[in-house]
């Protein structure tokens, strides 16, 4: 009996740690996340970048046309500037837990990929990002950003959407423009608008 009562001591005691550092991290995350080379760093920070592009940070040469253009894309854009793109919203949904956000289950970006189509295959899309932290910002804003509420919103429009430009390396090897042909594509560039930073329906 005593042994069962020190094995429930430890698991409360344990369960009471774990949500205390999650809730601690869900305040506290670091722009950087967790990262363990200043290469990573830079790559997080700029997932989760939080200033609002000025007019004078969009490239007018962005459109979701010339984002989608096949061949080599690696340097075709700047991660300095800003874009705005209009397509149809195929899909939106959840990304898996990573080490931008510090790992944190609840603190998830939302995938939305768009398309010149609303049949397009997934290899014909373009991968924009909204991070917990811009949904923060938009929350504090009036503006429900969550997935229920831009599944509901946006699904099957003709949007706009705006924000930084971001080249995610992890993916070059599963996106068309710089792994042609490779059979498990599911994307067209790597290239993403990450973090969005406005959005609206067009129609």
């Amino acid at each position: 009996m005593a042994r069962q009562r020190h094995i429930i001591a430890f698991l409360v005691l344990t369960a009471v740690v774990i949500i205390t550092a999650l809730v601690v991290l869900k305040r506290h995350c670091p722009q950087q996340g967790i990262a363990f080379s200043r290469e990573m760093r830079e790559f997080h920070r700029l997932k989760n970048r939080t200033a609002l592009p000025q007019q004078a940070d969009f490239d007018e040469k962005v459109t979701l046309l010339s984002i989608l253009q096949p061949g080599g894309d690696s340097v075709r854009w700047s991660t300095s500037r800003a874009g705005r793109l209009e397509g149809y919203v195929v899909s939106i949904g959840k990304a898996g837990i990573e080490l931008t956000n510090c790992y944190l289950p609840c603190s998830r970006d939302i995938h939305i990929n768009l398309a010149l189509r609303p049949d397009a295959q997934s290899r014909e899309q373009a991968v924009l990002e909204i991070t917990p932290r811009m949904a923060d910002w938009a929350k504090d804003q009036g503006r429900d950003w969550s997935e229920v509420a831009l599944k509901q919103r946006l699904l099957g429009h003709w949007c706009y959407f705006e924000g930084w430009l971001f080249f995610d390396w992890t993916h070059v090897g599963e996106a068309e423009n710089t792994a042609p042909a490779r059979q498990g594509n599911w994307r067209a560039t790597a290239w993403e608008i990450h973090p969005v930073t406005n959005f609206g329906v067009i129609r």
